[in-house]
């Protein structure tokens, strides 16, 4: 080589420099939270790249971390960009639910919105908005009306969440065969892999974070990809064409969410999700009553009937007739009943080519079951399975919400059973195509169903859904989903959920809204090798803890008939809050949470533990001061485990007040429920005055 090339190797570096001047950083742009909790700052670097960062009370929570986004047709928008604070401003208001855990949330929160403009090129420009609350931060792209910029495509965002310190993480994979039905891992969060979200982290000095999305509207769902160390990036789904997203502008994305506290109960207690969508653009709901149902579903998971019509057929008009009766007698809303119509006969899951949704199999009688429900005060709830042939369910919705609004049903059950990446949809080219259920295509066509059952008064409980993200605010009749492992893995998983799995719930899934994970089983023997992992305590506690306002008694009416006693308190537990608070919990172990009832002054209590046994104090403050309550227990028996002695529970009585302090005794897998009611008026002492052991 020449001893020359080093010379010209460093004339060429000198003259691309002077060529392109490094940018100036811009002065960072500050905001905080009502309260000064939380900061963020935004800024550029010599290189023109955007960044946030997030403190809480001065420390570190979100290191400095990209902005930007890839496009499919267009240069990327990460470098050359300027900074500006476009305005600011302040929201203090309060807005009523018309159902959900709480009567009424307070929206307050600081706004502050940045523009990002390219010096040279083309000159665009995205705006970043944050939103800044004591318990979290929101932030949003939204792309103005440009000619340079109008349709488009884009191929991935540059979003980053750069974890400011160690410590452990909850997550869920993504991207596999079985999309969102996988246990919690519990890993360093240097060991997540590919996440969905809510993942939620722990700092090694206690700190809780949780990373989510708000606001899903004609966008693909966001995953989070561990790039390297703590750093995080979004990875959008992938939709049908080249582009991940594909909008004319002026749009904006979803939310990018993160609800900080100081203890996990925290996270819980947090309003972010539903305060970034839209309020409600449905107007008057009260045709929809918050409800619970039995229903002919269980049987089929247990293998004692089946979906499909033949001589084990489980929607008959007998069967139906059975559970209205008994759902009449004990006060239920609700029967469901799956495999009503035709198309379950032969391999419908996910094609969904031969699913009716307006016909009847040939021995179910669909009139004559929904009169006799009526004429019992109890209503069918639909239940719609597609197979994830969306195009399909799509060609006959209208005619089916109006069938179900003739004949008085008003909620539906929907189902998308299929394989990752194999939903069914027609794109905008007018082709049938595959794709995964959290794409763009499938956000659009899981809120046309709920918009267009809205116009038929009917409400949606979505299964195999996309991701909730708080678009019940803007849409109440969306009232609850799945989305995680449910109940139905204990009748035949191998292996089932370990008793750990909804002391992880509480603070992952549920972080994004209700639930429809039905409880109340008492059958614990089930072809999962396990059968169902908890005691019956817990099972009854689960009402309390995991919402939802449309709750299954999942389990056979003869086990219910044959329990009447620890029954009871399905029976009395409600599914409609106008409070609630989270006494005590940590993530994957223990959750104690009090709701109170909106149609009454009972409160309820439902408190879970995981594997392991133990005891835990809960003050009863949330009671009225001054007034004496009846409180109605239901615990663990002193020999309760969930592998020895699912069934050993005791229920007693005693009396209580806003002063007094009880230890729940939780064993393996066990849990403990509690219904608190006034006594107006009696005074009594607070020693136990009833205790009886319910019989299996």
């Amino acid at each position: 080589m020449s001893i020359l090339a080093p010379l010209y190797r460093l004339l060429f570096i000198g003259l691309l420099a002077a060529a392109t001047p490094a940018l100036a950083a811009t002065p960072i742009i500050r905001a905080s939270s009502p309260d000064s909790v939380l900061s963020v700052e935004v800024a550029t670097d010599g290189d023109g790249r955007a960044s946030y960062a997030i403190t809480r009370l001065g420390k570190p929570v979100i290191a400095p971390s990209k902005l930007g986004f890839l496009f499919v047709d267009a240069p990327k928008f990460d470098r050359n960009l300027v900074a500006s604070d476009l305005g600011r401003r302040s929201v203090d208001e309060t807005w009523e639910q018309p159902w959900g855990e709480w009567r009424y949330i307070r929206n307050h929160f600081n706004e502050l919105r940045v523009g990002l403009t390219e010096t040279g090129g083309l000159k665009r420009r995205i705006d970043v908005v944050f939103r800044l609350y004591d318990d979290g931060v929101g932030f949003r792209y939204e792309f103005p009306d440009q000619p340079q910029l109008k349709t488009v495509k884009i191929g991935e965002e540059l979003t980053e969440f750069v974890m400011a310190q160690p410590g452990e993480a909850w997550w869920n994979t993504a991207f596999e065969w079985d999309r969102e039905e996988y246990l919690y891992n519990r890993t360093r969060i240097e060991e997540v892999g590919l996440a969905q979200t809510p993942m939620t982290v722990r700092f090694t000095d206690g700190l809780h974070v949780a990373i989510h999305e708000a606001a899903l509207v004609d966008y693909s769902g966001m995953n989070l990809a561990r790039v390297e160390g703590r750093r995080f990036k979004a990875a959008l789904t992938p939709s049908v064409g080249d582009a991940k997203v594909t909008r004319t502008a002026p749009f904006p994305t979803p939310w990018r969410t993160l609800q900080i506290a100081d203890s996990a109960g925290g996270l819980y207690m947090s309003n972010l999700i539903l305060n970034l969508n839209e309020p409600n653009r449905l107007g008057d709901v009260s045709w929809f009553k918050p409800t619970k149902f039995v229903g002919i579903w269980w049987d089929m998971h247990l293998d004692n009937k089946t979906w499909s019509t033949g001589p084990r057929h489980g929607a008959t008009t007998s069967e139906a007739m059975r559970y209205i009766d008994f759902a009449a007698q004990h006060g239920f809303g609700g029967v469901l009943v799956e495999g009503w119509n035709k198309g379950w006969d032969g391999e419908w899951f996910g094609h969904g080519d031969d699913f009716s949704f307006t016909e009847p199999a040939a021995d179910f009688d669909l009139k004559k079951v929904t009169a006799y429900a009526k004429s019992k005060g109890v209503q069918l709830i639909g239940h719609h399975e597609t197979g994830a042939n969306a195009a399909r369910y799509e060609s006959q919705m209208e005619a089916a919400f109006a069938l179900d609004e003739q004949l008085g049903i008003n909620t539906v059950k929907t189902g998308y059973v299929s394989d990752a990446a194999q939903a069914q949809v027609i794109g905008q080219d007018g082709k049938p195509h595959l794709t995964w259920h959290e794409s763009q295509d499938m956000a659009r066509h899981y809120l046309k169903v709920v918009e267009t059952a809205a116009r038929h008064h009917v409400a949606i409980d979505t299964h195999e859904p996309i991701k909730d993200t708080g678009l019940r605010r803007t849409y109440p009749n969306w009232v609850s989903g799945e989305g995680s492992r449910g109940q139905e893995y204990n009748a035949w998983g191998n292996p089932g959920n370990p008793p750990e799995h909804e002391t992880n719930l509480v603070f992952t899934r549920m972080l994004r809204g209700p639930m429809d994970f039905t409880p109340g089983v008492f059958g614990m023997k089930t072809r999962s090798p396990d059968g169902v992992p908890t005691t019956w305590a817990k099972q009854l506690a689960l009402y309390v803890v995991l919402y939802s306002p449309v709750q299954m008694a999942a389990d056979r009416i003869e086990n219910y008939t044959a329990n009447p006693k620890p029954f009871k308190f399905i029976e009395d537990v409600p599914t409609d809050w106008s409070d609630t608070r989270v006494l005590n919990g940590r993530v994957g172990d223990f959750v104690t949470i009090a709701r109170k009832d909106r149609k009454s002054d009972d409160w309820y209590l439902g408190s879970i533990s995981d594997e392991s046994g133990r005891t835990l104090t809960v003050q009863l403050g949330f009671l009225d001061p001054g007034r004496q309550y009846r409180a109605e227990i239901y615990r663990d028996g002193p020999s309760a485990d969930w592998k020895t002695a699912p069934t050993d529970i005791v229920i007693e009585q005693r009396q209580v007040t806003a002063a007094d302090t009880l230890n729940l005794r939780l064993a393996p897998g066990g849990g403990q429920a509690i219904r608190f009611t006034p006594i107006d008026g009696k005074h009594g002492s607070r020693g136990a005055d009833r205790a009886e052991k319910a019989r299996p």
